[in-house]
């Protein structure tokens, strides 16, 4: 089967099975990887084949899945349930050496399950500080404190390294400072540079250096630039590749969420999306759109580079079935982690 350049373009399937017209699909040069569902998932054994099908059609695609914990995880029966973000976030203001524990070991804990199964990174964390309005961050921020999304922060990135994944920071340059869901309208901060640059991205400034990857978020900085982040040159290219030297891959939010329509059909959001900076796109829930995008890009002959293969999992840590890692005392001591806190929300 091929093994060519990663294209840009990040798909789905449809279920816990890799369909024959999938499969196809799969082959194309302009994809670069597959994002997993709760509807891809039945249980570990189920995953590790389904991963196994994709591979053996390209074995150098890239697999993700949204395993943050608390309302969003994807991989659920035989995987250990893990809390929100928030739990670790307001264990720190009672215990800061212990929370800053608990980030390590659980970011160790999702990555080397979510790796144990073949699967390459988990789109994660969120570093956004939760100004306790947001309908979409919520508890999958640590906090609305700056300093302690920071300082978790790090050691959650530190813990997701340990188990050889890397982490995806997001939703640059922060998501938590507007009401509005982006999965259904285009937010708008109306705050000046200075303040964003100070307050929101104070999380993102200190730990780009340790990410392999940033996902911006969809929403407009009316007073700072005309498009919103995820299409716009100026957030894109000044400052995350300029300003902040970022050299990491650059993940587009699912093209599919209403925050993107203002750009147009789906063709138009992702040649925004990669015209303004962003090196992989996610079309994610349209297997229609994500081929119409995959023509697209093919009939401009878009150029593959090699950022998106740096996010394959490292080869480093041995691969072992989730049943034989959950005989380990590392992950038992994680497992009781995560139990402890999940009885405190």
């Amino acid at each position: 089967m091929p093994d060519y350049p990663l294209g840009p373009v990040v798909l789905d399937i449809a279920g816990i099975e890799l369909l024959e017209d999938e499969a196809e699909v799969l082959q194309h040069p302009q994809v670069g990887g597959v994002i997993f569902f709760r509807r891809n998932f039945e249980s570990p054994d189920q995953l590790a084949d389904l991963v196994r099908r994709i591979r053996d059609q390209r074995a150098n695609l890239v697999l993700g899945v949204d395993q943050e914990g608390g309302r969003v995880q994807r991989f659920k029966e035989g995987f250990t349930r893990l809390p929100p973000l928030r739990a670790i976030g307001d264990l720190y203001e009672r215990d800061s050496a212990g929370a800053l524990e608990a980030a390590r070991e659980l970011a160790w804990l999702m990555a080397i399950e979510v790796r144990a199964c073949g699967v390459d990174l988990s789109f994660a964390p969120v570093i956004d500080a939760d100004d306790a309005f947001s309908s979409v961050i919520g508890d999958r921020a640590f906090s609305r404190n700056l300093a302690d999304v920071t300082s978790l922060g790090q050691a959650y990135v530190e813990g997701m390294a340990d188990a050889g994944m890397k982490a995806t920071l997001k939703h640059f340059p922060g998501h938590g400072s507007v009401e509005e869901d982006s999965h259904h309208e285009l937010p708008v901060d109306e705050r000046d540079f200075d303040e964003v640059w100070r307050d929101d991205m104070a999380p993102f400034r200190a730990l780009l250096p340790q990410a392999g990857a940033v996902m911006p978020g969809h929403l407009l900085f009316s007073a700072i630039d005309p498009n919103p982040v995820g299409f716009s040159a100026f957030w894109l290219q000044k400052v995350l590749r300029q300003q902040l030297n970022f050299e990491g891959i650059i993940f587009s939010d699912d093209l599919s969420m209403e925050g993107a329509a203002v750009l147009g059909d789906y063709r138009d959001r992702a040649s925004a999306a990669l015209n303004a900076g962003c090196d992989a796109v996610l079309v994610c829930n349209q297997p229609k759109r994500a081929i119409d995008v995959i023509e697209h890009l093919n009939t401009i002959a878009y150029p593959t580079n090699d950022r998106l293969a740096r996010m394959r999992a490292t080869a480093s840590i041995p691969s072992q079935s989730l049943s034989s890692l959950q005989r380990s005392r590392r992950w038992q001591a994680a497992y009781a982690r995560a139990s402890d806190l999940l009885q405190t929300i």
